[in-house]
């Protein structure tokens, strides 16, 4: 019996910091996901094009404080009049922790329509 548990012990372990692992992963997606809300909606209510980028990676950096430096991109936004704000938050996950030095680039996308009343410049 406990040649057995000692032939299995490595196993679980191995389980159970896959486990760890995917958990963080998930974790980490809704926490990208959530940070790329925030920013479309600060940059849906900014007047000019280059405010709203500005708010969109302040927005974005204070959601993820702590967690990576993210890449905010604002690339396929309609600046109009009716327009869209699409923001692309990119960030980088370090799994160092799971003791293989691992890091897994997540990104999260949100569309957010321009706020109607206010002046577009």
């Amino acid at each position: 019996m406990t040649a057995e548990t000692v032939m299995l012990a490595p196993l679980f372990l191995l389980f159970l910091l896959f486990l760890a692992g995917a958990g963080r992963i998930v974790e980490a997606q809704g926490e990208v996901n959530g940070a790329a809300r925030d920013a479309a909606r600060a940059a849906s209510v900014q007047r000019t094009e280059a405010e709203a980028e500005s708010a969109a990676k302040e927005s974005a950096e204070a959601a993820l404080s702590g967690d990576c430096t993210p890449q905010v991109s604002m690339a396929g936004s309609e600046w109009k009049m009716d327009g869209l704000v699409r923001v692309t938050v990119t960030c980088e996950l370090n799994l160092d922790f799971l003791g293989f030095g691992a890091a897994k680039q997540m990104s999260g996308t949100s569309v957010v329509p321009l706020e109607r009343y206010r002046r577009v410049q």
